[in-house]
C-alpha cells in the first residue's frame, strides 16, 4: 500500500512498511526511511507507484480552472478528497484527488487552507482584492523592467527624474524607481552615480558631489527666506582713523579693517570688526537665518554665505563708506610694546580695501629686509608686520605651520572641458607671509583680548581651547596652548561664522552696558556652540573633498601627465604642482621628503580618487622634514592632534 502524506510544507509519497494506529514506517521511492504520524497521511493507495503519483497529478492538475473550481465549490470548510468526488462526479482515482489538492494548494488567494488536506473558498470581496493586488504587483514589475530596460539603454525614465537625488543620497528601497535602478545597477555593472551620469540625469561629475552636499545640510535649497531689514543705529560716533583691510581678491565678507593712528609715546593700533550684531539682534529673522547655516561654505568657484548677501553688502568693511564697526585700540610705544587697550562701538571710514596680489610683490620677506619699493600704506603696513613680530615673540609659540603653501583655486565658469563646466586654475601662495602674520597675528590680540575682558565681567561666551593638544569649543574662558594665550573667543569674523556673532552681541551687551543676549549658564548657547562645532567641521570637510575633486579636474585637463611629489609616509605622497595627497603602492619605501616621479595612471571623478606608478627617484629626502598641514591628509591619515594654526582666513573664489 502506498500512501500521499505531508512534510516540512511539500507534498511526498511512500510506501507502507509498518501500520501502527498512531505512527506507520515508510520508504520513499528513493529509498529513504522514515517514521511518519498517522495525522500527516493525506491518502492511501494501491495505483499508481508511489514514484508516479505526483508527476502524474500535476499533469492532471494542469487542466484544472482554479476559478471554476472556486465558482463550483460550497462556502463550507472541505477536504480535498470529497470536493475531488463532487467535481469529478465519481469516485476520484488518486491521480485525480491527488491533482485537486495540488491544485487547491496552488492557489491560495483562492482558498484558504484550514488544515492538512483541508479548505474554504475564499469569500468574494477578499478575493477580488487579492486579485487586484496580484495585478497591482504584475503591473509594478513591467515598469520596474521597463525603467530598467531604459537606464540600460542610457535614457533616464520620466519618473526618474524628480527623484535623482533621493536615489543617489538617500533611496527607498520599496520604491520601484529604487528596485529599477538597483536591477539596473546589477546588470550593467555599474554605480547608481555612474549609470545615471551615463544617462543624463547629472550634468557632471561636479553636481553629483554638490548636490550630495545641498542634500544633506540645505534640502531647502540655498535662497534665503525672508527677513526683517536690519536697522543700524543712527547715532554711532565717527572714528577719527583712516581703516584699511587685507584680504584676497574674491572677498566679499570682509570683516576686519586696522588702523595706525600716530600719538604721544607710540602708536594707536585699530583692529575694527564688522558689526551686523548692531543691525540685528537674537531672535530675529536674520539671527534664525545665521543660527540654521552657522558658517559660511567655501569651495572652489562658489560660496554659500551664512547671511543674505544684502546684510553682507550692508556690514561689510568696504572702502569709501563709515562701517559699523566694534573697534578694539591697542596702545603701543615706540618700542612695540602694548601698554593699554580700550573697545568701543562707532562707525569706522574705511579707505581702501588692500588685496594680497597688489600688495604682496612689494611687501615681502625680501622687500621688508631690502627696504623695497615706496608704496601706500608702506609705512603702516610695515609698523604692523614689526608689532605682529613683537605679539608673536610674546606669545611664545611661533606659527608652526608658516613655511607650507596654499593654494588658491580659481574656476572660469565660463569654459567648459570634457568634464563639464568650469575650468580649474590652481595657484601656490607661501603660508606664513608678512601679510598673513600681521593679519594673524592682531586677529588673536583681538580674540584673546575680547575673551578675557568677557570672562573678567562675567559675561558668556563661546571659547576656543587646546589642552593637551586637542582642540574643542567651550563657554568657560580656558587656556589655547597652540596659540599661547590664556583664552580665545572667536570674533573677528561676524560675517562668516555664527560662533563670532554670537560673541559680537555678548561684546555689544558689554561695552554698552545692556543685558548680553545670553544670560549665564543659557542652554540656548550651549546648543549653539555643539552645532556649529559639528556643523563647522562637516563644511571644512566638504571644502576639503571639493578640493581634491578639483585637483582631479586640473590633473585632467593636463593630460594626466607624470608629476613630481614629495613622500610624507610609507605609500603617502602630495603632488608638488597641486594639494593632493594620495597613496602609490608600486613606490618603494622611502624616508619622508624624498622627491619622486609619478605616472598619472588614471582619475575617477566619481569616487574622487586617483591611480598612479612610481617611475624614479628624483632627490633623497633632505636634512629638514617635511612640513606636513594634518589638516590636508586624509582622515586614516592625520595625526590625532594637532594643533590650531593662527593663520589668516582665506576665502574660496566667488559663486559664478
Amino acid at each position: 500500500m502506498n500512501l500521499l502524506f505531508e512534510e516540512d510544507g511539500a507534498f511526498k509519497t511512500g510506501t507502507i512498511l509498518t501500520d501502527n494506529d498512531a505512527s506507520l514506517q515508510v520508504e520513499t521511492p528513493h529509498g529513504k526511511r522514515l517514521k511518519l504520524k498517522s495525522n500527516h497521511v493525506l491518502m492511501r493507495f494501491a495505483q499508481p507507484g508511489a514514484g508516479d503519483l505526483l508527476d502524474r497529478a500535476e499533469t492532471e492538475a494542469e487542466g484544472l480552472d482554479t476559478e471554476f473550481l472556486w465558482e463550483v465549490c460550497g462556502d463550507d470548510e472541505f477536504g480535498f478528497a470529497e470536493f475531488a468526488r463532487e467535481y469529478f462526479g465519481h469516485e476520484p482515482s488518486p491521480v485525480e484527488s491527488a491533482a485537486v489538492l495540488l491544485r487547491l494548494h496552488a492557489a491560495p488567494i483562492y482558498f484558504h487552507r484550514k488544515g492538512r488536506g483541508r479548505f474554504r473558498k475564499a469569500p468574494a470581496e477578499i478575493l477580488q482584492a487579492a486579485l487586484a493586488g496580484l495585478e497591482k504587483k504584475r503591473q509594478q514589475a513591467a515598469a520596474v523592467e521597463r525603467m530598467r530596460d531604459e537606464l540600460l539603454a542610457g535614457q533616464l525614465p520620466e519618473e526618474l527624474k524628480p527623484l535623482v537625488r533621493q536615489l543617489l543620497y538617500k533611496p527607498d528601497r520599496n520604491r520601484l524607481e529604487t528596485k529599477a535602478l538597483e536591477a539596473a545597477c546589477a546588470e550593467s555593472g555599474k554605480s547608481p552615480a555612474r549609470l545615471l551620469l551615463a544617462c543624463g540625469a547629472l550634468a557632471s561629475s561636479h553636481e553629483l558631489h554638490f548636490d550630495r552636499f545641498l542634500f544633506e545640510y540645505f534640502p531647502a535649497g540655498t535662497d534665503f527666506p525672508a527677513f526683517e531689514p536690519p536697522v543700524a543705529p543712527a547715532d554711532l560716533p565717527l572714528a577719527d582713523v583712516r581703516a584699511f583691510s587685507i584680504d584676497d581678491a574674491a572677498t566679499t565678507e570682509i570683516d576686519d579693517a586696522f588702523s595706525v593712528t600716530p600719538v604721544d609715546g607710540g602708536w594707536r593700533i585699530g583692529i575694527h570688526i564688522a558689526a551686523p550684531g548692531l543691525g540685528f539682534g537674537r531672535d530675529s529673522s536674520l539671527d534664525a537665518i545665521a543660527r540654521e547655516r552657522l558658517s559660511t561654505v567655501y569651495m572652489p568657484g562658489n560660496k554659500i554665505t551664512m547671511l543674505p548677501d544684502a546684510i553682507v553688502e550692508g556690514f561689510t568693511l568696504g572702502e569709501g563708506r563709515d562701517c559699523p564697526a566694534l573697534s578694539l585700540y591697542l596702545e603701543v610705544s615706540r618700542d612695540l610694546i602694548v601698554t593699554g587697550n580700550h573697545s568701543r562701538i562707532e562707525r569706522v571710514p574705511v579707505v581702501a580695501n588692500l588685496r594680497h596680489h597688489d600688495i604682496e610683490p612689494v611687501f615681502n620677506e625680501t622687500t621688508l629686509a631690502e627696504g623695497g619699493p615706496n608704496f601706500p600704506w608702506k609705512t603702516e603696513l610695515t609698523l604692523l608686520w614689526e608689532l605682529a613680530t613683537v605679539l608673536e615673540a610674546g606669545r611664545g609659540k611661533p606659527a608652526a605651520n608658516q613655511n607650507l603653501v596654499d593654494f588658491n583655486f580659481s574656476v572660469d565658469w565660463s569654459e567648459t572641458t570634457a568634464d563639464g563646466p568650469g575650468r580649474i586654475e590652481i595657484g601656490r601662495r607661501s603660508r606664513g607671509s608678512p601679510l598673513d602674520k600681521l593679519v594673524a597675528e592682531l586677529m588673536i590680540a583681538a580674540n584673546s583680548t575680547w575673551g578675557k575682558a568677557l570672562a573678567d565681567a562675567g559675561i558668556p561666551a563661546l571659547y576656543r581651547a587646546q589642552t593637551g593638544g586637542k582642540v574643542r569649543m567651550t563657554t568657560a574662558a580656558a587656556p589655547h596652548e597652540g596659540l599661547g594665550v590664556d583664552c580665545y573667543a572667536w570674533s573677528s569674523s561676524p560675517l562668516r561664522r555664527y560662533v563670532d556673532l554670537v560673541n559680537q552681541w555678548q561684546l555689544i551687551g558689554w561695552l554698552s552696558g545692556s543685558t548680553p543676549a545670553f544670560p549665564p549658564k543659557s542652554p540656548e548657547l550651549i546648543a549653539a556652540m555643539r552645532d556649529f562645532e559639528l556643523t563647522y567641521a562637516a563644511y571644512a570637510e566638504f571644502q576639503r573633498g571639493m578640493e581634491r575633486y578639483w585637483c582631479l579636474r586640473w590633473l585632467r585637463q593636463q593630460g594626466h601627465p607624470a608629476m613630481s611629489a614629495r613622500v610624507l609616509r610609507e605609500s603617502l605622497v602630495r603632488l608638488e604642482a597641486i594639494p593632493l595627497i594620495f597613496k602609490v603602492p608600486s613606490m618603494p619605501t622611502l624616508p619622508p621628503g624624498t622627491r619622486v616621479q609619478l605616472a598619472i595612471d588614471s582619475t575617477d571623478l566619481i569616487d574622487v580618487d586617483v591611480r598612479a606608478t612610481y617611475l624614479e627617484t628624483l632627490a633623497p629626502a633632505g636634512s629638514e622634514p617635511i612640513e606636513i598641514d594634518d589638516e590636508d591628509l586624509p582622515e586614516a591619515e592625520a595625526a590625532p592632534s594637532a594643533p590650531e594654526a593662527p593663520v589668516a582666513t582665506t576665502e574660496a573664489p566667488p559663486a559664478a
